[in-house]
């Protein structure tokens, strides 16, 4: 199997626990994680830098999790050109809907994949980072494919 790597970028160490969901996910797929915090907000600079060396550094895809004025995809978006998800998380207006409006309201030419908000959304866009790698890689096809036959549930360890 061929070495793939996901950066998970997170607004804030409070953002983690609702990300942290995904990990058995990545791990069933075999995409390695390296999970940074960096605020769109706080570290412009930091987030920008991040993104646009995130393809030299290995990465498949950049997965982007914050709440509220949630324009971290949108900062990734446009110094990246990997495929870029957006996980909007609860805690602002509505729990999480002007995080959800931030994410999918990117102009055209930055787009940005917007998953459901919270725990749902970051299971998603692992599944959707497998899906993304799928096609070209045979092995996580594969498990995409049993995790399919399984429901959309990771298969019962035997």
């Amino acid at each position: 199997m061929t070495h793939y790597k996901a950066l998970v970028l997170i607004g804030s160490e409070s953002d983690r626990p609702i990300m942290n969901a995904a990990e058995p996910y990545y791990a069933y797929f075999g995409v390695e994680v390296d999970l940074v915090v960096s605020s769109a907000h706080r570290s412009p600079k930091k987030t920008a830098e991040i993104a646009a060396s995130a393809r030299k550094n290995g990465y498949s895809a950049i997965v982007c999790g914050a709440g509220m004025a949630a324009h971290l995809a949108g900062v990734c978006a446009a110094y990246s050109d990997l495929p870029v998800l957006g996980v909007p998380l609860p805690g602002g207006v509505q729990d999480g809907l002007d995080a959800l409006l931030s994410t999918v309201q990117m102009p055209s030419g930055a787009p940005v994949a917007t998953f459901a908000v919270g725990k749902a959304g970051a299971i998603n866009a692992a599944v959707f980072v497998a899906s993304i790698i799928a096609l070209h890689d045979d092995d996580v096809r594969l498990r995409l494919e049993k995790f399919i036959e399984a429901g959309r549930r990771l298969p019962e360890k035997t």
